[in-house]
């Protein structure tokens, strides 16, 4: 085992951070990115008119929505450490991107509005990232306002996540009221609106500020030192073996916004997290971070990144060995053979050119057609392939053709760019050829025709078919006439076979009627 590949691994935090949208979850990101010295200035995600956009919403759409569509790769140094940051997008419609971001990643770091708690997404996302067992950090946002009691926040992890929560530090007071917080892992408060060192005031060895201090005598703090009694005599015990198999969950508190309590979580984090652990490929085989030969899978393609470049990016998670530049890699899918001379890594807006990067860390290649998202590469003779990456099955469906004929040629190579991308699927109608878009949100089309717009200068025409249930259908069962107007027959990419049903009904009429067809929900 090479000592020095070894060192570098154990130096990788990778994580994505997942949330409810508006929960602050960007905001945070920006913060963080901040203490990495990446930045300069946070831009708030609703800064519009001052034209100051969150940094990691690269998108023209994101920066007029104030919204998260793609998920976004950060990467910076911090106390020693290499941190990779994946932000995911909050909003429900984009899940398939964040699904598959979240394979990834080798720990999360889950953001909950205090004053509202675990929302639907947030309960969604948790549940992809507890299958995989990683461990899970809580950030309670938005203390600056009127919140929730900490100990009803505690409490709900467990009660609608089935997970422990332990306090890493607790509130002192809230919204207009907040001082400060009670530094439970640090023996230390640390004081609300001061900046630098002073803001740390050092607890005795009973928990308690000096009499001296105007906030020890306050009805805040005696309220936390209340709850503090409370939750060392019947709360969760902090077990770090617990939180690495994803069972408990340490539990911090603080304003993204106004920047509080953001650099001790990182602290804390970036020791507690894991680095890169083992991945299980060919189905069955163990495959060790250090293992000297290079592999990794594609989880992310993005096109038009840069606009002045039209370019297309794929995203590789390097599970194994070290990435050097001019690399030859085989294609698992393919046995084609690559040759990797261009890649870059993401320093928030900013990308720079990388020469080497090891298991957890994330790279860009720049593609030319070659990759596909779920792609396995690997140097060396023996053949590695991951796990295959989720996918949804569409339910929305929408008609699509080009505004202006005469310009079919931009409006092909966009739909078959976006479609790669992975965040919406392109089906033919069988025998007209038409063109039908599918994906698992409404937002996910109005993303689709701005971007067609915008970066391939293509207006389309798009025309709902509505909700409808897809279901494969063996080619050698098929028979065209099967299709009517209430099962409408399409091939997808691949040119396989499949019904779009106009309803559940519409599906169990039809196999009343055809009893011995199989139909398949995914291929």
């Amino acid at each position: 085992m090479d000592k020095e590949l070894l060192d570098k691994v154990k130096k990788r935090r990778t994580f994505a951070i997942i949330s409810h949208p508006d929960a602050g979850k960007t905001t945070i990101t920006e913060q963080l990115l901040l203490f990495g010295g990446v930045i300069r200035k946070a831009g708030t995600v609703k800064a519009r008119k001052t034209g100051n956009y969150a940094t990691s919403d690269w998108m023209e759409i994101e920066k007029k929505r104030g919204i998260s569509v793609t998920s976004s790769v950060m990467q910076f140094e911090y106390q020693g450490k290499r941190i990779n940051i994946l932000d995911t997008p909050g909003h429900q419609d984009f899940s398939e991107d964040t699904y598959r971001t979240l394979m990834a990643v080798d720990s999360a770091v889950m953001v909950i509005d205090s004053a509202k708690g675990i929302e639907p997404q947030t309960k969604k996302l948790f549940k992809v990232v507890k299958q995989r067992g990683i461990p899970i950090f809580t950030f309670m946002n938005k203390l600056d306002r009127d919140g929730r009691p900490p100990l009803d926040l505690i409490a709900e992890l467990e009660d609608l996540l089935g997970i422990e929560g332990v306090a890493m530090d607790w509130p002192i007071g809230s919204g207009q009221t907040l001082k400060g917080l009670y530094d439970i892992a640090n023996n230390r408060v640390e004081l609300y609106h001061k900046d630098g060192a002073d803001r740390f005031i050092p607890l005795d060895k009973d928990g308690k500020l000096p009499a001296s201090e105007a906030l020890s005598q306050g009805p805040q703090f005696q309220e936390t030192l209340d709850d503090i009694d409370l939750i060392k005599e019947a709360g969760n015990t902090f077990d770090r073996e617990k939180i690495a198999m994803g069972d408990q969950t340490p539990v911090f508190f603080g304003s993204a916004l106004t920047n509080f309590g953001v650099e001790t979580f990182l602290n804390s984090f970036v020791n507690l997290a894991p680095s890169p652990e083992s991945h299980t490929v060919n189905e069955n085989e163990e495959l060790s971070p250090e293992d000297s030969e290079f592999s990794g899978f594609v989880f992310k393609i993005q096109a038009n990144m840069n606009p002045h470049h039209r370019d297309r990016i794929a995203f590789v998670r390097v599970g194994s060995g070290e990435f050097k530049k001019g690399l030859d890699v085989t294609l698992a899918r393919t046995g084609k053979p690559i040759r990797l001379n261009n890649a870059t890594e993401f320093m928030s807006s900013e990308r720079v050119q990388v020469s080497d990067a090891v298991a957890g860390d994330i790279v860009g290649l720049y593609d030319t057609g070659n990759f596909q998202i779920g792609d396995s590469i690997y140097s060396g003779k023996r053949k590695i392939v991951y796990p295959p990456l989720p996918e949804f099955t569409p339910e929305l469906f929408m008609r699509v053709t080009a505004k202006n004929v005469m310009k079919q040629k931009s409006f092909h190579k966009g739909m078959n760019q976006l479609v790669q991308e992975g965040a919406i699927q392109l089906y033919r109608n069988y025998q007209t050829d038409e063109y039908i878009l599918g994906a698992v949100g409404q937002l996910q089309f109005e993303v689709f025709k701005f971007r067609m717009q915008n970066e391939y200068n293509s207006e389309v025409e798009m025309s709902s078919i509505g909700h409808r249930v897809a279901r494969w259908i063996d080619p050698e069962q098929l028979d065209p006439a099967m299709s009517n107007s209430r099962n409408l027959l399409v091939k997808d990419r691949y040119d396989n076979p499949l019904f779009l049903f106009e309803n559940e009904f519409a599906e169990r009429f039809f196999k009343d009627k055809y009893p011995d067809v199989k139909l398949t929900e995914k291929l």
